[in-house]
């Protein structure tokens, strides 16, 4: 292999053994025991008629549409990433894109939805609001995040996943891939024997 491309893997894989979960009040959990309640709880939700609602910025926006389509697809599950371009450039310009996600979560989530948000830095102040919103409307927050281990938004949800890496790539890598374990889990193991990976 390309020195450049195994430097590269070496580091993905570290960062894999070395990614966290945690549980409410900062509590550790193992990773795999994190992943595994992640995909208990959504499909638990779902099942009940509660939706998943993704929220991210920039390329973590990219990694919500994508996990909220696939859930929604692959799933079986009621998924929707807050995306759309008319009612971001809406918000940002009335009320300040710090409540461009807030907004939507205050009128639109629901008792019992959870919310994924997703933030490399772990304090984006719309993320941060986004997730103080859902939680007064009663919903389960969980986060993904990166680079410092004292960002307020691994502190945030009742469940959350932190990638020990200040590398923007690196980070959203590992995101994506948390998100898809979690969905590839629901559907191996926690679904009818009719749905398929796809």
């Amino acid at each position: 292999m390309d020195p450049f491309a195994a430097k590269y893997y070496s580091e993905i894989k570290r960062l894999t053994d070395a990614s966290e979960a945690t549980g409410k009040n900062s509590k550790k959990t193992a990773f795999h025991e994190g992943i595994r309640a992640g995909a208990v709880l959504m499909k638990k939700r779902t099942a009940s008629g509660h939706k998943l609602i993704f929220i991210g910025n920039g390329a973590s926006a990219a990694i919500s549409s994508h996990q909220a389509a696939d859930y929604l697809k692959n799933g079986g599950m009621k998924a929707i990433a807050f995306n759309d371009a008319a009612l971001l450039t809406c918000v940002s310009n009335d009320l300040g894109y710090e409540h461009v996600f807030e907004k939507p979560v205050a009128m639109l989530a629901d008792q019992g939805d959870v919310l994924v948000a997703i933030s490399s830095s772990g304090k984006s102040e719309n993320i941060l609001k986004a997730v103080k919103a859902a939680k007064v409307k009663g919903c389960t927050v969980v986060t993904l995040s990166g680079f410092s281990p004292k960002n307020p938004l691994r502190r945030m949800g009742e469940l959350n996943f932190y990638v020990p890496s200040a590398y923007y790539g690196h980070v959203e890598i590992l995101h994506h891939s948390i998100c898809h374990c979690i969905l590839e889990l629901i559907i191996e193991e926690l679904s009818s024997p009719t749905r398929k990976r796809r």
